[in-house]
């Protein structure tokens, strides 16, 4: 996407951020012929713009003239060639001619796109902006492990909040945790009924650093336990549910103690991976401190819910629901059937009222905030804060304030359940907050028959012979996230070792760390979010193809050839743009430009990540610049070459392309090591 096709109504709106060298032109070029058109023609389009399929045709192309052959019912190209004739100077762009039938193709002045580069390089992130952005990810059910699913939602989460952060939005990352529901209530009963432990004994083996593995068998077990008796099970859920709700007995009890102490563990699990937040916000307090009353409230008075009194919903709260035949036409049985229910005949509340009364909180419409206190044992990565039921703590960041946009990233399968609490907020009238709730979704992340022959599964001759072998949690059928990197990182060891025997032992094993993260993170984010992921250990290690080990080799790479030069560097003179631009135009100058061109192009694909919501867009990025750079290596002997400033301006570009894979990489969140 960043550098195949540009959708034009990134160019038919204000920059949503700062400008980049790319876009700038681009935004230019737009404004320049939005312009001639309308006073030569007395015409407004909007004016599309695409990348050509060869650099040679130049660096964009409009069809525009095609749209305004329509109008004026005259030929595309002859209207190509009047516009490319008049249309007069633009900044920045060296010539426009007209190609095939009747596009507009602009070639970029290659000296000044150079030294608007270099000093793009130079910035970091864009200066905050005031509105406050949420990014809420992670969310893991505290009642077992975190698993190789929940870490597509953290890094596709943590990603977005750190792309966001870099084009100047003031980002809250927040993690929400269900400690009232439905699979802490299991975890509960599985403990107390199934194994009959004392709330003393679960004390004592909270306590342990493998907890969180623990309750993932207790909770596979129970669920099998719970399926042979489903009366059982609903009389025994409803209780628990309910005494979880009211903070009441040993049950609620047991829960606090199971759900803490999982949360700590999954804390430290995603710091592995270079993941912290700044809030956990707990379900318990949006009960506890009258979140949900307050909504509730709101909700009645305003007519989003109703109350049931008859029917299989008799006795229920619930908010009427269409998404049948669209005409409203729907008979008893359907609205019945469609009908979310926000409290249960018993009293409890469903996940989806809690989450409306939370999603009123972040927008700042509840009229109610929560009390804080800081998580003890948290990752130092950066304070971290927790909703409490307690005292609140005077030094706690004012959290409360309105959010202006919400990112809310939650697995596909709950499209659904987001979309009854959009429609929630829009019953409140509250449309303009119901459309900034942006539900960033995704879909499965599964394993290669090959990866689940490596952790010891046993497949069919069926499962053997498909693309992918799904996992469950549920069912304790899934791999640990904790496993998976240590796995990972054992097999980055091995090589290191193998490779740099003279390393010291410490230097080996954060090398061998930032390895698998970058493989790890990377193989979850180049795929689009609508993609299923087959995960496999031999394809995200590679060091060949489009993997996070050969995005950072590359910088690996970079730092050698800058280790080898520095003498020679110190002596080197400085590159004028004209230099620069008589290079790129030359004999071998194609190759040269394109690794210009990109590494001008990184906000450009940070602007579409942001727009599209797909992170994988600066995963794609980082590995075509890098692909990008190992081309120019093989082509150009940097450290020999002869001509002084010709040298100086190869070793000038490599720093460019450093700057900017690093920069994309840390969007990743992804470090480079110095050596691989």
């Amino acid at each position: 996407m960043p550098l195949t096709r540009l959708r034009a109504s990134l160019y038919t709106q204000p920059l949503l951020h700062r400008g980049t060298v790319y876009q700038t032109l681009a935004n230019r070029l737009c404004e320049a012929l939005t312009r001639h058109i309308g006073e030569r023609y007395g015409v407004t389009l909007e004016i599309a713009l695409e990348r050509p399929p060869k650099l040679e045709l130049g660096e964009l192309a409009s069809p525009v003239c095609f749209e305004l052959a329509k109008r004026l019912k005259r030929a595309p190209r002859q209207i190509a060639q009047e516009i490319a004739a008049n249309l007069g100077h633009v900044e920045g762009v060296a010539r426009i001619e007209v190609a095939g039938a009747g596009y507009l193709n602009t070639h970029f002045d290659r000296g000044a796109f150079w030294a608007s580069v270099q000093e793009e390089a130079k910035h970091g992130a864009a200066p905050e902006k005031k509105e406050k952005v949420i990014v809420e990810h992670t969310s893991i059910n505290p009642n077992k492990a975190a698993h190789i699913g929940h870490l597509r939602n953290a890094v596709l989460g943590d990603s977005m909040a750190r792309v966001l952060r870099h084009m100047g939005e003031r980002v809250q990352v927040q993690n929400y945790i269900d400690n009232t529901g439905v699979q802490v209530a299991d975890a509960v009963i599985g403990f107390l009924r199934v194994q009959k432990l004392s709330l003393d004994q679960v004390q004592k083996l909270a306590a342990q650093p493998k907890f969180d593995y623990l309750c993932w068998d207790v909770y596979a077990d129970t669920t099998e336990v719970l399926e042979k008796d489903q009366e059982k099970a609903a009389e025994w859920r409803a209780e628990t549910l309910r005494a979880i709700e009211e903070g009441q007995g040993v049950a609620a009890k047991m829960a606090a103690v199971i759900a803490n102490a999982v949360v700590s563990l999954h804390l430290k699990t995603m710091a592995r991976l270079g993941i912290y937040y700044d809030l956990l916000v707990r379900e318990s307090e949006i009960l506890h401190l009258k979140f949900w009353d307050a909504a509730f409230v709101e909700l009645k008075e305003s007519g989003a819910i109703q109350y049931a009194t008859s029917g299989k919903n008799a006795g229920c709260w619930i908010m009427p629901w269409s998404q049948g035949t669209g005409n409203g036409e729907e008979n008893g049985e359907e609205a019945e059937a469609q009908a979310k229910i926000i409290v249960r005949s018993n009293g409890t509340v469903t996940y989806v009222g809690k989450d409306i009364a939370y999603q009123l909180w972040k927008f700042g419409l509840l009229g109610k905030d929560f009390h804080y206190a800081k998580w003890p044992d948290a990752p130092a990565q950066r304070p971290l804060w927790a909703t409490t039921s307690g005292a609140n703590d005077p030094e706690a960041p004012h959290f409360g304030e309105a959010a202006a946009t919400v990112y809310n990233v939650i697995d596909s399968r709950q499209a659904y359940l987001q979309d009854v609490v959009a429609q929630g907020l829009r019953a409140l009238g509250r449309t303009r907050e119901a459309e900034r709730s942006i539900h960033l979704s995704y879909d499965i992340v599964a394993l290669t028959p090959r990866c689940a022959r490596e952790l010891g599964y046993e497949l069919s001759a069926e499962e053997a012979k498909k693309a992918y072998v799904q996992v469950s949690g549920r069912k304790g059928l899934g791999v640990k996230a904790d496993d998976l990197l240590d796995r990972l990182e054992a097999a980055t060891l091995a090589e290191v070792k193998q490779r740099h025997l003279e390393m010291p032992e410490a230097e080996q094993q954060r090398t061998a760390h930032e390895i698998a993260v970058g493989a790890l993170r990377f193989f979850l984010l180049k795929f689009t979010r609508t993609a299923i992921i087959a995960f496999d250990f031999k394809d995200a290690l590679s060091f060949e193809g489009e993997t996070g080990p050969y995005c950072q080799y590359a910088v690996v790479r970079i730092r050698g050839i800058r280790r080898k030069g520095a003498e020679a560097a110190s002596a080197n003179p400085g590159v004028s743009q004209t230099f620069a631009a008589n290079i790129l135009s030359g004999a071998e100058g194609e190759g040269l430009w394109e690794s210009v061109l990109l590494s001008g192009s990184l906000d450009h694909a940070i602007e579409a990540a942001i727009g599209a919501q797909e992170p994988a867009f600066v995963a794609k990025y980082a590995f075509q610049l890098a692909q990008v750079f190992n081309l120019f290596y093989h082509k150009h002997r940097i450290l020999s070459e002869e001509n002084p400033e010709k040298r100086a301006f190869l070793l000038r570009l490599t720093e460019l392309v450093e700057a900017q894979l690093l920069r994309a990489l840390s969007l990743l969140g992804i470090e480079a090591p110095e050596k691989m």
